[in-house]
């Protein structure tokens, strides 16, 4: 049993928010397709760069399975635009000020940096099916070869 209030299974909450390059974005604008749902800690830090890179370079793939990736975080709709330029993203960011989504999905959690405990956003990826309900989720995602992991999990779903 997870600790996590949001499970595969469960349907995904379905918030508008503010998305670079798009306006509002809801999860709903995505039904009949598969979502990669990702939320990330901080626009151009290393690993969120490395990660985010990794989904850009595997849209194709992604897009062959028909899913659709977004990338989630705390960061302004200004910071995604800077984020996107500079990496050359191909997919939407959504800017999560207020901690909406993040806290429906459960990805707001306690971390330590250098001895210190503070509320911030655990790296994590959901898979969401066609009708729109969770279909995979991954906690504390490490980002070496998580987006090939997911594109293989994909494929099994949908097997």
């Amino acid at each position: 049993m997870s600790n996590y209030k949001l499970n595969p299974g469960d349907a995904a909450p379905d918030i508008g928010l503010q998305t670079w390059p798009e306006g509002e974005l809801k999860l709903s604008d995505y039904l009949g397709k598969w979502i990669i749902l990702y939320f990330y800690p901080k626009d151009s830090t290393s690993g969120c760069t490395t990660e985010s890179c990794e989904f850009r370079d595997a849209l194709p793939d992604f897009s062959s399975a028909d899913a659709a990736i977004v990338g989630v975080s705390r960061d302004s709709v200004k910071s995604h635009a800077n984020f996107t330029e500079k990496q050359s993203l191909n997919f939407p960011l959504i800017s999560d000020p207020d901690e909406l989504l993040c806290k429906a999905f459960d990805v707001m959690q306690i971390k330590m940096n250098y001895g210190k405990e503070y509320l911030g956003v655990e790296r994590s990826t959901f898979i969401i099916n066609p009708e729109g309900d969770v279909a995979y989720a991954w906690r504390k995602v490490k980002v070496k070869e998580h987006v090939a992991t997911v594109l293989e999990t994909l494929k099994e779903l949908q097997s």
